[in-house]
């Protein structure tokens, strides 16, 4: 009776079988974490005290992902927390992802003074405080120079939650402005550490 070659070689059909698993694996974690969600580390205290270094964050891709599809920009919601890519990043530097909190959308004036920003825009032509609906985050005064700037279009104006001398590098002092093709997604959960378990 004459065998198949996997007959005679069983483990070739084995090992067949465990690569194609594995491919399978490899493309669905890359267009999971293309398209769906992803993780980051916290790194530093511009995020003090609603989030700390070792933070792990899931990032949500889906918001993104879909106004991609209808060809749109995806602008998040103000008083979000954010990944994006560093506009700044060079090759080499740790930094090429970021969390901050979104202060000014595009086409806002965002103005710096007395300890916190005001926010200017058609529906609010007397400004008013962006940091009011973050359940109380974040807890420091805001310092920096005192100025008033429009948000180009296609652009955010971000700000970490640690503002009270230079732990942050955000917009207000040197980052600038993020494009919105460099936003990663809002920040979703927070899952380590356990203790620190929460949803934004």
């Amino acid at each position: 009776m004459n065998q198949t070659f996997t007959e005679r070689y069983p483990w070739i059909k084995d090992a067949t079988g465990l690569l194609i698993f594995g491919v399978m694996v490899l493309i669905g974690t890359i267009l999971i974490n293309t398209y769906v969600f992803r993780s980051f580390n916290v790194e530093g205290p511009s995020m003090e005290p609603t989030l700390q270094t070792g933070d792990r964050l899931i990032v949500n891709r889906l918001p993104v992902t879909w106004a991609q599809l209808q060809n749109i920009e995806y602008i998040p919601e103000r008083g979000q927390v954010i990944v994006f890519k560093n506009p700044r990043y060079t090759v080499g530097s740790p930094d090429e992802f970021i969390v901050k909190r979104v202060i000014g959308l595009p086409g806002e004036k965002v103005a710096l003074k007395d300890g916190h920003f005001t926010v200017y825009n058609n529906d609010h032509p007397k400004g008013f405080n962006p940091d009011d609906t973050n359940n109380g985050e974040p807890a420091s005064p805001t310092s920096g120079v005192e100025k008033e700037v429009v948000v180009p279009d296609g652009t955010l104006y971000v700000s970490g939650d640690h503002r009270n001398g230079n732990y942050s590098f955000d917009s207000r002092n040197g980052l600038g402005y993020v494009p919105l093709y460099d936003i990663i997604g809002p920040v979703n959960a927070r899952l380590l550490p356990i203790t620190g378990l929460r949803g934004f």
